[in-house]
């Protein structure tokens, strides 16, 4: 089964680290003005708000794609509540 890549290389299969930061992300963002912004960022913010709305730590590991606790724990740290 192959994966729909919301972003493609040019091949259309999956694009490398390198490749988008310099030609997609890091001009998206001059483009826009906006200070840089890490990829990466993203996620952690994604699955920050997913915590703070009520997922639970197996919601976050399956959204993560993870097995173990270890991650899902840390996008939760801002949620007292949970």
């Amino acid at each position: 089964m192959s994966r729909p890549w919301i972003f493609a290389g040019p091949d259309n299969g999956a694009l490398r680290n390198t490749s988008f930061n310099r030609r997609v992300w890091a001009k998206a963002f001059e483009d826009a003005g906006v200070s840089k912004t890490h990829f990466h960022d993203l996620r952690h913010t994604g699955n920050t708000l997913a915590a703070s709305v009520g997922a639970s730590t197996r919601d976050l590991m399956t959204r993560m794609g993870h097995s173990s606790t270890r991650a899902a724990l840390i996008y939760q740290h801002s949620t007292d509540e949970r």
